[in-house]
């Protein structure tokens, strides 16, 4: 029988040089653009001596150096960057160009010859594909693993950053609210000396004084919003759910609003006789959702009214909803008020002055702990409404301390 195996041994090397080639040359496997030669010949030559040894039919069949060398093949295509389908055309190329050259003295050999020399082949071919992309699939997890363990290290630095930002701020804030509690207090007492004291010259004084406690308290209220908000970000914000009368809370905020409605000549409405008597829930934040709601719509209210309306609705929960007649929202920008520091604006209304742009995304905050979603109706010009259903009574753990603290 025709032996086949020094034929190949002695195109080796012509065979691998064709073979660099014609995958240089090949559109399909553009992964080789940015390779040399060698990096291409990479270790086909040494599948092309391992295939002599099992076409040789006096030499044991060296299928464990196949096996080897298409490995490390296919993890060295792995960190190249190869698709799957490149590295298939390869295989392919290869095996087509060792038909190629063997073909002249495979067509002169029996046809057993001739078939068992090309299954061979075929198998060879098949068996380094196989072990190729083995590798090839282990590396590709590696990498893969790889890249989840930075993404979890750098998830949780960057947790790690967002906690040290929310301390900082923090204790930034509680750092400030200390000597501006003093300048607050030390200016309203000058104030109140300056006003007993019936001098021509203290206009001026008094009115920069005013300026400084103007401005100070603002400070002071932009530094309590950003506490609040660091808060509720690092879930520091808790739900104390306890029996509240729902009348007592809606009396506690008209008594907060209505010097700010009078202050500017607006008209409160409120529309809560449809309201339930009392509801499990968060009292104090359920009036901090409300105070803030009505303090924002009065301070885009120019003219008109300012209404806070109640009702009770079905399956267990509850609407309250603040309306307002002022300048109203804009649809594009209705999805943008809940974020921090967003501040509605309009030609008539330019950005207010004692503003922080926090409120709502307070609010929004706020209604999540109370277990409650909010929705906005506005027309730019026609005025907002803000709705927030609530349930009726708190979903709270069984294990909760705080409802063994209820009863």
């Amino acid at each position: 029988m025709k032996d086949f195996s020094q034929l190949l041994a002695d195109r080796t090397e012509t065979i691998t040089a064709q073979w660099v080639e014609a995958v240089v040359r090949d559109r399909l496997i553009a992964s080789t653009n940015d390779l040399s030669r060698n990096a291409i010949r990479d270790h086909i030559p040494h599948v092309l001596e391992a295939m002599v040894t099992v076409l040789a039919e006096d030499q044991t069949n060296d299928v464990e150096a196949i096996t080897q060398v298409s490995f490390l093949h296919g993890a060295l295509r792995a960190e190249q960057g190869f698709d799957p389908t490149e590295i298939v055309r390869e295989y392919h190329l290869l095996r087509t160009l060792i038909l190629t050259n063997l073909q002249d003295e495979l067509l002169k050999g029996t046809t057993i010859e001739l078939f068992r020399a090309m299954s061979l082949i075929s198998a060879v071919v098949d068996a380094a594909i196989a072990q190729c992309f083995k590798s090839y699939v282990q590396e590709r997890v590696r990498e893969l693993e790889q890249l989840q363990s930075q993404l979890t290290l750098t998830v949780q630095e960057l947790n790690r950053l967002i906690r040290a930002n929310q301390e900082n701020l923090s204790m930034l804030a509680h750092e400030l609210k200390t000597p501006l509690n003093s300048i607050i207090g030390y200016a309203e007492l000058f104030l109140r000396q300056q006003r007993r004291i019936e001098v021509k010259d203290t206009a001026p004084n008094i009115d920069h004084i005013e300026r400084v406690l103007r401005n100070g308290r603002q400070l002071l209220h932009l530094i309590n919003d950003a506490l609040e908000l660091a808060r509720s970000d690092a879930n520091k914000i808790q739900a104390h759910p306890a029996l509240v009368d729902v009348q007592e809370i809606l009396q506690a905020v008209v008594e907060v609003i209505q010097p700010l409605v009078d202050a500017r000549s607006l008209k409160f409405v409120l529309a809560c006789d449809n309201a339930p008597e009392e509801v499990l829930t968060d009292g104090f934040r359920l009036q901090q959702v409300l105070i803030n709601l009505l303090s924002n719509a009065i301070r885009y209210t120019e003219a008109g009214s300012i209404t806070l309306a109640c009702r009770s609705l079905e399956n267990d929960t509850w609407e309250v909803a603040v309306t307002d007649t002022g300048i109203g929202i804009a649809v594009e920008e209705q999805s943008q008020i809940f974020e921090p520091f967003y501040q509605v604006t309009s030609p008539r209304q330019p950005p207010l002055p004692d503003s922080t742009g926090l409120g709502l995304a307070i609010v929004a905050q706020l209604v999540k702990l109370l277990q409650g979603e909010i929705h906005l109706t506005s027309q730019v010009g026609m005025g907002s409404t803000f709705a927030i259903i609530l349930p009726q009574t708190m979903v709270v753990d069984s294990f909760d301390p705080q409802v063994v603290a209820l009863g």
